[in-house]
């Protein structure tokens, strides 16, 4: 598993290890979709958890996501957790899963009340030897690519 990184919206935030970190792609790609999941009441989205409702989690998670993505691109991959300690917010951690022009990233969206966050769990690549510059190209076009134009 890779480290969290920062949703960063404003270019604010640290800065990722090297350049084109596919952490930071998924991040900046996803920035609307935590905004959009945050606006659930963390309690219930807490409860669903807490009571395996993994049905209503992919329901919410899909309908974060189709506002933004291509419909099938990004889904819940039927695990989640959160952290709420007593001195402190809670964190709600989703697994999520991208599929689009022979990439595969599975990844765990980190959502705060002011931070989101990313952790790689696996990016698989239909094409085989690629570089990290060449995977983090084809991850970031992947993401452009699923993206919902505006009419």
């Amino acid at each position: 598993m890779g480290p969290t990184k920062t949703l960063n919206p404003g270019g604010r935030g640290p800065r990722p290890r090297r350049p084109f970190a596919r952490e930071q792609i998924i991040a900046a790609a996803l920035v609307d979709v935590a905004s959009e999941l945050r606006l659930t009441d963390a309690t219930e989205l807490m409860s669903m958890i807490l009571n395996d409702h993994a049905a209503n989690i992919a329901d919410l998670v899909n309908s974060s996501t189709e506002l933004f993505f291509k419909s099938g691109t990004l889904r819940y991959a039927l695990s989640a957790s959160f952290k709420a300690p007593w001195d402190a917010t809670p964190v709600v951690e989703i697994d999520m899963e991208f599929r689009h022009d022979g990439v595969c990233a599975f990844f765990r969206l980190k959502i705060g009340q002011r931070r989101a966050g990313v952790e790689i769990i696996d990016i698989l690549f239909d094409e085989q030897r690629l570089d990290e510059f060449a995977k983090a190209e084809r991850l970031s076009a992947a993401l452009d690519s699923a993206r919902l134009r505006p009419h």
